[in-house]
């Protein structure tokens, strides 16, 4: 596996970084089968692994913990904080000074570690100055429990706002984006992308699948699709005209898999990571055998009529569905509208 550059760290990453929110009850809740797959990502040359605290209520952390406890120098560890760890606790959530110092105290007891060496900020604030966010991360890179510092779903302007502050006040950066990216999401190449190439961030993007529709599984023909019970929303609701849109591209890019000798899986994470701007794609295997099919996308490279069908398929920078572009703020608040 052909390592990259994380922006301008020094630091080294494998082209695929291991998503560990299937482990645990969101997902797999055969702890020693999630162990093994993390080994089997391992061996197979992966060395970026990704996770969250609030992943399956802190689970997933514990897991990836025991999976790395005797191979913890073999792995760029990131993890992550903000989402609501006690949903009757304000605080037990967001970017307060308050809230990371505690927090970051339990992921490294869950992770097993004395230090996280990413540590992401889930999700914007807007109720937060990002300055206060920004000078207690700044202090556990200080101290040491914390090597870099990154952001996730940020918009443009919120990664140079991010940016800007850091400069100003004389604190440590985030050094990372991480947004959502696939052949059906690609409202990230308008701004997101190249902001934070600008910036010399890397990039590490998730959801390569959109969630399931790049599967392979969700077909016209199929019997069942990402309208189950267990995805209900918007997102996953077949009768909407954009979720259609998203069928008919599916179909056409399973077609151009096939003529290509690619599986559907194959072609779309190889699309990820063609772009020059993405440093990682994040895969969120679930079963021994969803790894499997992730991995060989590592190393498929995509000539140019076949990128060149895709953007027909989806313009770029345009996102199928506009409520996949989980980043930011998604819409027009009615007190941002000129009405």
């Amino acid at each position: 596996m052909h390592y990259r550059p994380l922006g301008r760290t020094g630091v080294q990453v494998s082209p695929l970084c291991l998503g560990a929110m299937m482990f645990g009850p969101w997902g797999n809740q055969d702890e020693a089968d999630s162990v093994r797959i993390i080994h089997r990502a391992l061996d197979a040359g992966v060395n970026f692994v990704d996770t969250a605290d609030v992943y399956s209520g802190g689970v997933s952390e514990e897991i990836v913990g025991k999976a790395l406890k005797d191979r913890r120098d073999d792995v760029f560890l990131a993890t992550k904080f903000f989402m609501p760890m006690d949903q009757d606790d304000p605080n037990q959530r967001g970017g307060s000074r308050r809230w990371i110092i505690r927090e970051v105290e339990n992921s490294l007891r869950r992770l097993g570690t004395d230090h996280i060496d990413l540590y992401q900020v889930h999700r914007p604030s807007p109720d937060t100055d990002v300055a206060e966010t920004l000078g207690a991360l700044s202090d556990l890179v200080h101290q040491g429990k914390v090597r870099y510092l990154g952001s996730s779903s940020y918009s443009g302007s919120q990664i140079v706002e991010a940016q800007w502050v850091s400069r100003e006040r004389h604190l440590e950066r985030f050094v990372t984006e991480q947004p959502p990216y696939s052949v059906l999401v690609r409202g990230i190449e308008e701004d997101v992308l190249p902001t934070a190439r600008r910036h010399g961030m890397g990039t590490l993007t998730y959801s390569p699948l959109a969630g399931g529709w790049l599967s392979g599984r969700y077909r016209r023909d199929a019997h069942s699709g990402p309208a189950s019970a267990a995805r209900p929303g918007a997102r996953f609701d077949m009768s909407t005209p954009a979720n259609q849109r998203k069928l008919d591209a599916v179909e056409q890019l399973a077609l151009l898999a096939d003529t290509s000798g690619l599986s559907l899986i194959e072609l779309a994470v190889a699309f990820v990571l063609h772009h020059p701007g993405v440093t990682s794609a994040i895969i969120g295997p679930r079963t021994m055998e969803q790894l499997e099919a992730f991995l060989p996308a590592a190393d498929v490279t995509l000539p140019t009529d076949v990128l060149d069908r895709i953007d027909e398929i989806v313009a770029p920078g345009v996102t199928v569905n506009p409520v996949d572009n989980s980043y930011g703020d998604t819409t027009l608040r009615p007190d941002q509208r000129r009405r």
